[in-house]
């Protein structure tokens, strides 16, 4: 009698165990998705300036620039 009372109790144990680790599991998802910081990049204005901007706002098809490109393109004071 000892025996099967003690069985039931363990598998009472581990199904709550088993219900607590899936709440954890989604809590934590639900946690890393609101930490999420917006990515972005810094560019450089054609009047020397630093500027940091989303990443959502730029094109994906961008070409690149060569070094005598970018040269001319800064404006000189």
């Amino acid at each position: 009698m000892k025996n099967e009372e003690s069985k039931i109790s363990r598998k009472k144990f581990v199904g709550w165990l088993g219900v607590l680790s899936l709440f954890a599991t989604v809590g934590a998802a639900f946690r890393t998705k609101s930490n999420k910081k917006p990515k972005t990049i810094k560019m450089l204005t054609q009047d020397g300036k630093l500027v940091e901007i989303d990443a959502s706002l730029l094109a994906d098809n961008a070409k690149k620039l060569s070094n005598t490109e970018l040269q001319n393109w800064v404006s000189r004071k």
